[in-house]
């Protein structure tokens, strides 16, 4: 296969592909929102249309909420690629901090990437779905064939909790057997360098309900006799840490591993510091563990924390009750081998262990999903590791990623499925804010990037 050809062809492209995605951002796929119920079909619909003109099997698939997108085109006896992505976006709001309208995309010149092109889901998730299949479009034009057999799922609900998809995935797991997974949804290192995910921390997500009288007191006849809920609540927070950063809870390390000394070391060479990382936030100094650097406490160390918390009267002036309840949510990051389940279930008894007589707690119990992580020595990583090198004359960054895609450990659970997370967003894309962009160094670089990594994967 001509690599060289390939490359220049979508070089060659680049009005027509970018005039491909100005068509598909113009579409307003907020899934969370019912009114835009027919827009998020419309979306899919659309992609649909893109695979077939490709030459994939590819067809709208029904779930009790938004459609998945499905694509096949298959060549029997090449490696089996399953590429995963979502064509919903994020609600738009506050619309009156947009400089265009979020549905209008247009290419402003933006310091200090240069040009950009500027939409909702420009950079999350449809220009990187993009990236792909533009190196796919590319790749058949000029050789008449993928190197691979490959199969797409883009899912429509993922702004809204990928509600649907594990179910649809655990029915039709047969039909997404492969051999490696690629998902494009996350980002570079830096401009000119890029990353490849090689992790995920897990997610454990609670709410507490602590409530104690039948109704709200008066605090004048009350204050003092009476249980207050929120100072109960707020305690159990702030029992939730030791004094060195640690999360309390009972068993909560099980299956966490320590770092080895050379992986420590390679993070250290990234020179990434505490005023890097906050800075843009307005902070410099990190908390959590003691003793622990910043990357490491990132890709490597679990977490916990309080999401929200309210109670009694929150309005203007002042209201002199004590509440009948209080709630907060929780969450924990958590990585290695943590099993959410039996840390939940630490949690509430460690959380039922602080409440006083006459008091009760409720727990609702949300979402919860294991780490991922890709072995160091697969030949998967390998292959991208040297494709990325190729294209961007530098060594890529692979590192593990803080967040959570619970999807990606379902295609670990249900197929057996490894993942490569390479995406080319960047940290000031503005996703899920007004004025998201994406640079267009990303979009054409990405359809570069992916052109080697499929051919190097059609080695594997």
């Amino acid at each position: 296969m001509s690599l060289p050809a390939v490359l220049s062809r979508l070089d060659a492209g680049r009005e027509n592909t970018l005039a491909r995605l100005k068509a598909w951002l113009a579409i307003p796929s907020i899934s969370t929102d019912p009114a835009y119920k027919a827009e998020v079909r419309r979306a899919g619909g659309h992609l649909v249309e893109e695979l077939k003109g490709l030459g994939f099997e590819a067809s709208l698939r029904e779930t009790p909420g938004h459609p998945v997108v499905v694509g096949h085109r298959r060549r029997p006896g090449r490696p089996h690629i399953l590429f995963y992505g979502h064509y919903d976006v994020q609600p738009v709001d506050p619309l009156e901090l947009w400089e265009q309208p979020p549905f209008e995309p247009v290419v402003k010149e933006i310091s200090p990437g240069g040009p950009a092109i500027c939409a909702r889901g420009a950079s999350d998730d449809k220009g990187q779905i993009m990236t792909f299949l533009e190196a796919c479009r590319a790749i058949i034009a000029e050789t008449g064939d993928l190197p691979i057999s490959l199969s797409v799922m883009i899912e429509g609900e993922e702004e809204n909790g990928s509600i649907n998809l594990p179910e649809f995935l655990e029915k039709n797991a047969a039909e997404f057997k492969a051999d490696i997974c690629l998902v494009c949804d996350t980002g570079m290192w830096d401009r000119g360098r890029p990353q490849i995910t090689s992790s995920l921390r897990g997610l454990l997500y609670e709410e507490i309900i602590v409530r104690a009288a039948n109704r709200d007191l008066h605090s004048g006849h009350f204050g003092g006799t009476a249980q207050n809920p929120i100072h109960i609540l707020a305690r159990i927070i702030a029992a939730m840490h030791d004094a060195e950063g640690r999360v309390a809870v009972p068993h909560f390390y099980d299956g966490v591993h320590e770092t080895g000394d050379n992986r420590k070391a390679s993070w250290e060479s990234l020179g990434l510091t505490d005023a890097d990382f906050l800075g843009t936030v307005g902070l410099k100094y990190a908390g959590g563990e003691e003793g622990r650097t910043l990357i490491e406490k990132i890709q490597a160390r679990p977490t916990c924390d309080c999401n929200g918390i309210w109670g009694g009267y929150t309005g203007a002036g002042t209201k002199t009750v004590i509440a009948a309840e209080a709630r907060a949510k929780i969450s924990f990051r958590l990585v290695h081998d943590q099993d959410p389940k039996a840390i939940r279930k630490n949690f509430r008894e460690y959380v039922s262990g602080m409440i006083p007589p006459d008091c009760s707690v409720e727990f609702i119990g949300y979402k919860a999903s294991r780490a991922v992580q890709v072995s160091e020595d697969s030949p998967d990583l390998r292959l991208a590791i040297g494709a990325l090198r190729d294209e961007w004359g530098t060594e890529p960054v692979v590192l593990g990623h803080g967040g959570s895609i619970p999807i990606v450990g379902d295609f670990k659970r249900l197929l057996g499925l490894d993942a490569l997370l390479i995406g080319w967003a960047l940290d000031d894309d503005r996703i899920h804010s007004p004025n998201e962009k994406y640079d267009l160094v990303s979009f054409y670089r990405g359809q570069r990037s992916w052109a080697r990594i499929l051919i190097a994967l059609a080695k594997r």
